[in-house]
């Protein structure tokens, strides 16, 4: 049970519900208990891909919150909000509704290496507490900018008539780690001159990982009833589908498990080693030196 379980999290489900989910279907199937973490947060009101690790796999959740995402969301123009989504109280109108070639227009300037302040409400934290705690308490809370790269955005489903004003729109953006959809949304309807925020959000793309492969939570827990949760299950290498394998001997398996530098042929980068079909280490090479990453216990 060393491997990924990639959730189609349902609107309403935090993160962690999704993680404690899982476990119990593990226990449901006769699985026992496995270590479970998930490889980047979701919203409560977000759905979609959600990467959830199982036993040795967790030790690869890290690279997940590293990699980069794709975002279908829709921004309904007129109202801000003060949690910039749909759960929140408003806090500004507009009367001006933008147009689809101005929205067209201004896409093209959060294209490309950007800064973003993050939303008030955020698992941030500052001076030791979560932003959100703090915007709840009704404190001010200063975000600092952070630098993000917004690789492709681009109107994800125009509408099927021409329109004149536009009420809402929804987008579709491929996004490096660290970026705030909620965010984005916000500062493209400022861009129009007017106010906005996000009504929809779905993650349909993180790291390696797509809606193709994700399951429901009903399919899990009907899947763990039957005994099959096995057949949910990708391997733990397809969290590294991006990493050159490197073969190694069983006995230089047995050393990189023991924590020692390989020396041999020379070689540059991140690898994951491989004794046959057994992954043993994500391994970093350097000139003639491997040394062990995140090793394996399998």
């Amino acid at each position: 049970m060393h491997g990924w379980i990639i959730l189609d999290k349902p609107h309403g489900l935090g993160s962690t519900q999704a993680v404690s989910a899982v476990k119990r279907a593990l226990r449901i199937s006769g699985a026992g208990k496995w270590k479970v973490g998930h490889g980047g947060t979701l919203d409560p009101l977000a759905t979609g891909v959600l990467p959830i690790a199982v036993g040795e796999a967790t030790k690869l959740a890290g690279r997940m919150l590293d990699s980069d995402k794709i975002y279908d969301f829709t921004i309904r123009f007129g109202a801000q909000t003060d949690t910039l989504d749909l759960e929140g109280a408003v806090i500004t109108q507009s009367d001006v509704r933008p147009t689809m070639t101005a929205l067209e227009a201004v896409l093209p300037i959060f294209t490309g290496a950007i800064e973003q302040a993050p939303p008030a409400y955020s698992a941030i934290l500052i001076d030791g507490q979560r932003a959100y705690d703090l915007a709840r308490a009704g404190q001010e809370v200063e975000m600092k900018l952070r630098a993000v790269t917004i690789y492709s955005l681009r109107v994800s489903a125009p509408p099927r008539e021409p329109v004149g004003a536009l009420e809402e729109v929804t987008l579709r953006a491929h996004v490096s780690k660290g970026t705030y959809i909620r965010s984005l949304a916000r500062d493209i309807a400022l861009a129009l001159g007017t106010v906005g925020h996000v009504t929809m959000l779905r993650r349909v793309k993180a790291g390696p990982f797509t809606l193709e492969t994700a399951i429901s939570l009903d399919k899990l827990d009907e899947a763990a009833r039957g005994g099959g949760i096995a057949q949910c299950m990708l391997p733990l290498t397809a969290g590294l589908d991006d990493i050159p394998a490197l073969a190694v001997s069983p006995d230089d398996a047995l050393a990189l498990r023991q924590g020692k530098v390989l020396v041999g042929k020379p070689h540059t980068g991140l690898m994951l080693a491989m004794d046959g079909q057994t992954p043993v280490a994500l391994v970093e090479a350097s000139g003639p030196e491997i040394r062990v990453v995140r090793g394996f216990n399998l």
